[in-house]
């Protein structure tokens, strides 16, 4: 690899190799943070490293034509693995490698220019040291980014295991969520909610370690501690439903509020805004959770209006809302209505002749309010 180098000089270099270490060590300590000094001497960082990168360029001196290559990239790819094992980032190692092979090369300079090794013969040697670390410390970094793609596989199925773990029925016990929770990056909230999504091709990369996400099923979904601008952002070209903020003990509820939403999203019921929520629509899902009690409710509790026209039943239902909205004022309804007042006067005379007595009594009116809601959605459910 490296030609014209006199022997003496890799000689001298591997008598003052421990000395050399020592130098190079306390210079990357110096110079790069991450690299602190460990209290087990055998176990410091930096004195792995920098052995390496030491061990290297004396094989470099000692083996000009580049013999045991594959060891060497063994040796650096191993390295990028375990920095990354440890806690660094792929900056501090490329810093940590280069800073070490300048300090070592220093020491070189000086003791080849006490040797006589000519200038040209040093200019060779440098650009070639100074290449050979280069690979050398890309080889590192490959083994870096494939420690970090296995961390992130491993991670990402632990990630989709937890949110299975928060979605099962019944649920899973607390202890075994919190102890998954602590391994997948994803520090567990008081409270959640839960997204439900329409499946598209788009992958939702750009979700972030905040969400826990399950993209590829037919009926995709997420949880998160709190609903976002930007979560909406990274996910565009789908429906979106949040379902309520709950204790994270009840996230699957949350899901299920959330799924029945989209449907209802779907069917044209609720209405099709970019992210529904469905905080502003409980009322019209409660009412919506069991569509065949609702229709029992509406059909046995507008039995009085079966044989009015339904020009007649609309004018008389829209009516009977309003009412039961304003708790009685006429003027009011008539605004609402935009009807004369004497109109709604006749209105509530024809209504006091249906429904008597039930106007009168609290229990009744809650009933008839749900039930003109409910008749309301149905239909709507019906255009749809």
């Amino acid at each position: 690899m490296i030609a014209t180098i006199p022997p003496v000089l890799a000689q001298r270099m591997r008598a003052m190799s421990a000395e050399v270490v020592r130098e190079v060590v306390a210079e990357v300590q110096a110079a790069v943070p991450a690299y602190r000094p460990d209290p087990d001497p055998e176990r410091d960082p930096t004195l792995v490293v920098v052995r390496n990168v030491d061990a290297a360029i004396m094989f470099c001196l000692q083996n000009p034509e580049g013999a045991d290559q594959v060891r060497w990239e063994q040796v650096f790819r191993e390295a990028g693995r375990l920095e990354f094992a440890q806690g660094r980032t792929m900056d501090a190692l490329q810093s940590a490698v280069r800073v070490g092979a300048r300090a070592a090369w220093r020491r070189i300079r000086v003791v080849a220019g006490e040797l006589g090794v000519p200038t040209e013969t040093l200019l060779v040697l440098a650009d070639r040291i100074f290449a050979y670390v280069d690979e050398l410390c890309a080889v590192a970094i490959a083994g870096y980014s494939e420690a970090q793609a296995t961390a992130g596989g491993a991670r990402e199925r632990r990630r989709k295991q937890l949110l299975k773990m928060l979605m099962a029925d019944p649920p899973v016990s607390p202890h075994a969520v919190r102890d998954l929770a602590e391994t997948t990056d994803w520090p567990l909230p008081a409270e959640v909610v839960a997204v439900a999504l329409e499946p598209t091709d788009h992958d939702g990369a750009a979700l972030g370690a905040e969400a826990l996400a399950d993209l590829d099923s037919s009926t995709p979904c997420l949880v998160v501690a709190e609903w976002t601008d930007a979560l909406a952002a990274a996910l565009p070209g789908r429906r979106i439903a949040v379902g309520p903020s709950v204790p994270v003990e009840r996230a699957a509820h949350s899901l299920a509020v959330a799924r029945r939403a989209l449907t209802l999203v779907q069917r044209g019921v609720l209405p099709a805004e970019p992210v529904l929520r469905c905080a502003d629509h409980l009322p019209a899902l409660v009412l919506l959770a069991d569509e065949y009690l609702l229709t029992q409710i509406v059909r046995q509790t507008l039995a009085p209006f079966d044989d009015l026209t339904p020009k007649q039943r609309g004018r008389l239902t829209a009516t009977l809302l309003a009412w039961l909205e304003t708790r009685g004022g006429i003027n009011e309804i008539a605004n609402r209505l935009a009807v004369h007042p004497q109109t709604v006067r006749y209105r509530m005379h024809q209504l006091e002749e249906l429904l008597g007595e039930r106007l009168e009594d609290p229990s009744e009116r809650l009933t008839l309010e749900i039930a003109l809601r409910g008749s309301i959605l149905l239909a709507q459910n019906e255009d749809a």
